[in-house]
């Protein structure tokens, strides 16, 4: 996560103001009584970052809920944007059962899964997607406010995607899939529509933060903080 915490310094900088950065270990945030909630419960703003397997899922979907709930200002990295999606259909769609195939090979509702042509392959190595791909970004959103352009090009590192079965749910309750590729085939940046700052990418922002250029994601997401 060094990576991570360095994008949040540049972009502090950038915002001229000094970063108080907390770690939580989301297991702990499973527990109902833990002391990562009495963190957690005093920050100014959340970032889940990414990251693989299932230890801790339920405990950064919790830490989702709260932000999402109390409206701190959310920043979701890769599986941060996962879980975001998670959380948002199961709590304001309904949908008890939503997960991604990645931690529930068999869930009924799988909202984050792998694309239709790569559900035979079963080395993960090759057929992730990794490196730079373009990403187009929808007007009127907080995304393309902070890049100001309309479109970029982002460094990925991940297999599963949003299923697209259920993005019209999912804008229709109040998420915008803000950025996407140049065919409308994949989501790269959801956020939603009424919350201070609660985005999400599918990808890895921090690898383009420098000290001298702040990423607009990151500067955007100190700037709701602040």
């Amino acid at each position: 996560y060094l990576s991570v915490r360095e994008a949040l310094v540049h972009a502090a900088l950038a915002n001229g103001v000094e970063l108080n950065l907390y770690w939580v270990h989301s297991s702990d945030l499973e527990k109902e009584q833990d002391q990562g909630w009495d963190v957690l419960k005093q920050v100014d703003g959340i970032v889940v970052p990414g990251g693989f397997g299932s230890r801790g899922i339920e405990g950064k979907i919790k830490a989702a809920t709260y932000a999402r709930e109390n409206k701190v200002p959310f920043l979701g990295l890769c599986l941060g944007m996962q879980v975001m999606v998670i959380e948002f259909a199961r709590k304001v769609l309904g949908l008890e059962s939503a997960n991604s195939e990645e931690f529930a090979r068999s869930t009924p509702t799988s909202i984050i899964g792998l694309m239709p042509d790569q559900h035979d392959v079963t080395e993960k190595g090759g057929t992730m997607r990794l490196g730079l791909y373009p990403c187009e970004l929808r007007q009127g959103t907080k995304a393309r406010e902070a890049y100001q352009t309309d479109n970029v090009e982002e460094r990925h590192r991940h297999r599963f995607e949003l299923n697209n079965d259920f993005r019209p749910d999912l804008e229709a309750a109040g998420m915008i899939c803000s950025g996407v590729s140049p065919d409308d085939r994949l989501v790269e940046i959801a956020e939603l529509r009424d919350h201070p700052f609660m985005l999400g990418t599918q990808f890895h922002p921090e690898f383009l933060s420098r000290p001298n250029r702040a990423h607009p994601l990151f500067s955007a997401f100190i700037k709701a903080v602040c």
